[in-house]
């Protein structure tokens, strides 16, 4: 098979997959007496090519989520002309020496889990004169290996971005420990939400992104279920 012919054949996939994904949100959101619009869908596209985004784009999908910022940076500044609506979402852990490129590159940063790099994006933010929506990152399972900050700190470290450092800070993200039920961690994060007036709801992935609408997720990150089975990172 040519590359050509694979491109087109992936294409069709990835629009394929996209619809269906969109009927699941929308069937998600009804039992859950929500909007279909209430939910943003991020395409998780780390380690796909950028043929893989633009044939997305061309299906409608306009929030993407990127892991690195390395390859954030060589994929979307030049897709943004010829697509004004595309937003991109870092979603992975991020160094606080990326932070400026960071705020330079993306609309929104949800991996806000340290002083340390709350400090960073609070200098970047006055540096750039940019202010991508802010997500912290909270470890519900409070797992020693994974970042996020944990539970019992979450009010303390929220309280800290906005008073210390004046971070706008938006809304909340988590990934809940492999092979537990999800929703107690996305109840946990809904809740600390409503206490800190935070709009913004960044939890659920392609095995439990339903389960995440239910408990009131205002956006799940998918990203095998939209792209296939994810190619090694270069």
């Amino acid at each position: 098979m040519s590359s050509t012919t694979a491109d087109a054949t992936n294409a069709v996939l990835i629009r394929d997959n996209l619809a269906r994904l969109r009927g699941r949100i929308a069937d998600a959101c009804a039992r859950a007496n929500r909007a279909p619009d209430s939910v943003t869908l991020v395409a998780v596209s780390k380690t796909n090519p950028v043929e893989a985004v633009e044939a997305a784009l061309a299906a409608g999908q306009a929030v993407f989520g990127e892991n690195r910022v390395q390859e954030a940076a060589a994929k979307f500044p030049a897709l943004r002309p010829a697509y004004p609506e595309l937003r991109l979402r870092l979603i992975g852990a991020l160094q606080t020496n990326k932070a400026r490129d960071a705020v330079r590159l993306a609309d929104a940063i949800e991996s806000l889990d340290r002083p340390r790099l709350a400090a960073s994006l609070a200098d970047a933010v006055r540096k750039e004169g940019r202010r991508p929506e802010l997500l912290v990152q909270v470890n519900t399972g409070d797992e020693a290996q994974k970042a996020g900050v944990p539970r019992a700190e979450a009010g303390a470290f929220l309280r800290l971005c906005r008073d210390e450092h004046g971070l706008a800070v938006n809304g909340l993200m988590c990934i809940p420990p492999a092979g537990d039920d999800p929703r107690p961690h996305f109840g946990f994060l809904a809740e600390l939400a409503v206490r800190h007036a935070l709009p913004v709801l960044s939890m659920g992935m392609s095995g439990d992104f339903e389960a995440a609408i239910a408990c009131g997720a205002t956006h799940v990150r998918v990203g095998t279920a939209v792209f296939g089975t994810r190619p090694p990172p270069p």
